[in-house]
């Protein structure tokens, strides 16, 4: 196999990467941006190359403060003389008294026995100190020591700078990703050729947000969420963390349509975290903000144990008439025939229990403990059968390759920026809405098992290597995914396919661990399940779908052998 071409990056490939990203979003969101925005652009233009960049090297660092003579920059020139630049263009700022708001900030870029030596502390203080983790020491000087003097106790034989304008670069990244977990890396990932992505025609590209309140509805929501993170690692209590939550809910503006999934994620993460503090009454205050999945569940069943029946069981009744999901699909009928089941002293067994205490059973040698699929696959060779292992990965590669140009697919205006991994909406109901006669031409297009053959083939060749969050790739895949052609009819096919376009986060999942199949064209997709394991309502719905169109699944219960 020929190895990766060595890629050597250009000595200022970063700054080409922040340009990019700065006129890429002038030309998408020029119309959004606001005066300071357009003046930090102004000013980064006016900067001599140096300068240019070691601001961005400041701004893909972590943290907002750098003492100077820990830099070192080979491709920038004269390092003082940008420090000097950036200092008097207001793009750094020294170290002063009035950081103090960010002490542990300022702190953090020194070690334990440098802050030792340098803080103002007296000698009596230091022995203590010493005993203490660099934390400790860090709480110690911000509560007992005037910032003023810790400045200039910092500063005495170096120069510590705070990087400026941290709002306005936050913002032009925050615009090209769509997101906070989006960074400056990607680019080195793909110039690397680490990570190839799909390549688009970028006049083709939209923009994700249309006015200034969505950007700054969704940007809110995510950095709201970090605020929640960073209070439970400070170990805030959680009587606060509800009160801080409840405060911001009620003072927060009316959201836009592209926050509204974030903020239902926030509501569950909360609403999730209080449950686990022992703090029933309050969690049930913040599910109630929100229907999404497992807000309802988790609702009735604290709504149940409080004992407010009649309200459990309305919502129960509410989750039934539209589930979500398979979980709360079976949820809804398994916890209302178990409210009942109560009071009629009548023991109840969940849907998913009783269809794996149906299922057949097998014995397989104790040896296997801790790798059972490979034991129920090895029982069926045995009996002169071929297995595979399957599970999620042969169905998502199919579903990636038969659809991959409608996937990625720029005119369906899902498509933001040239390093994005999967459409905007792709978790979203709006995939299958804003496509549904795309995928079912499609899948009509594809009348035989020879057009699916071929058309996969083609796909997969043309596209190895590309990133596609449904396809891992391997030589595996194509042999997985013409044997399940094989297998099955083409109507089966399209029907599966379908079912996972309609909820691609859920319905990705959830798919029997094995393959197996003989020579006479037998088959079956096997779940498999040992003493203590549980049957999920995901792949319930799979083994129930694949029933009803007549495509052969089911259960397989290992007893071992001693």
């Amino acid at each position: 196999m020929v190895g990766r071409q060595k890629v050597i990056l250009t000595p200022r490939y970063y700054l080409d990467n922040f340009r990019y990203v700065l006129d890429f979003v002038k030309r998408l969101y020029g119309s959004l941006l606001n005066e300071a925005e357009w003046d930090f652009v102004r000013r980064f233009d006016a900067l001599s190359i140096d300068a240019q960049c070691l601001y961005v090297r400041f701004s893909n660092r972590k943290g907002l403060f750098f003492r100077i003579n820990k830099l070192q920059y080979n491709e920038i020139n004269d390092l003082p003389a940008a420090v000097g630049e950036l200092i008097t263009a207001g793009f750094i700022e020294r170290l002063a008294a009035h950081h103090s708001n960010r002490g542990e900030a300022v702190l953090d870029v020194f070690t334990k026995p440098e802050l030792l030596e340098l803080l103002p502390l007296e000698p009596e203080e230091i022995k203590p100190l010493g005993k203490e983790k660099k934390d400790g020491v860090v709480r110690y000087a911000l509560r007992e020591l005037d910032f003023g003097e810790i400045v200039g106790g910092l500063t005495t034989h170096e120069t510590v700078v705070k990087m400026n304008f941290e709002a306005e670069g936050m913002m032009f990244k925050y615009l090209f990703f769509g997101n906070r977990s989006g960074n400056m890396t990607e680019f080195v990932v793909r110039d690397l050729g680490m990570v190839n992505f799909e390549r688009y025609d970028e006049s083709k590209l939209t923009a994700r947000f249309r006015t200034r309140k969505e950007v700054e509805d969704k940007l809110l929501i995510s950095l709201t969420y970090e605020e929640f993170y960073e209070l439970k690692q400070a170990e805030t209590p959680a009587e606060d963390i509800y009160n801080w939550f409840l405060n911001w809910n009620e003072t927060r503006p009316e959201l836009t349509k592209i926050a509204i999934p974030g903020y239902q994620k926030l509501i569950v993460r909360v609403g999730g975290y209080l449950e686990r503090q022992k703090l029933p009454e309050q969690a049930l205050a913040v599910y109630e903000l929100s229907d999404h999945v497992p807000a309802r569940e988790r609702r009735v069943r604290l709504l149940f144990k409080n004992g407010s029946i009649d309200e459990a069981l309305a919502l129960c009744d509410e989750i039934a008439v539209s589930p979500l999901n398979a979980e709360e699909r079976y949820f809804a009928t398994d916890f209302r025939n178990k409210i009942l089941g109560v009071g009629e002293k009548k023991r109840t067994r969940k849907a998913t229990t009783r269809f794996l205490s149906d299922a057949e059973s097998v014995n397989i040698p104790a040896a296997y403990r801790h790798h059972v699929e490979a034991g129920v696959m090895n029982d069926y060779l045995e009996q002169g059968y071929d297995a595979a292992f399957t599970e999620n990965y042969p169905w998502r590669g199919l579903f990636g390759l038969v659809f991959w140009d409608i996937i990625y697919d720029a005119n369906v205006q899902a498509i933001h920026h040239p390093l994005q991994r999967a459409p905007s909406d792709f978790y979203l109901p709006d995939f299958y809405l804003k496509r549904e006669d795309l995928l079912k031409k499609r899948l009509w297009e594809l009348e035989t098992k020879d057009d699916w053959r071929r058309h996969t083939g083609r796909m997969f060749n043309a596209k190895y290597g590309i990133t596609n969050v449904l396809v891992d790739w391997s030589d595996e895949l194509m042999t997985l995914v013409k044997r399940m052609i094989d297998l099955l009819d083409v109507d089966q096919l399209r029907l599966i396919l379908l079912e996972m376009a309609r909820n691609v986060r859920e319905h990705t999942r959830g798919f029997p661990d094995l393959l197996v199949w003989n020579e006479q064209g037998q088959y079956d997709f096997v779940e498999v399940k040992s003493p203590t394991d549980h049957l999920g309502p995901q792949q319930l719905h799979w083994l129930e779908f694949f029933q009803t169109i007549g495509v052969h699944g089911k259960v397989v219960r290992v007893i071992w052998e001693l």
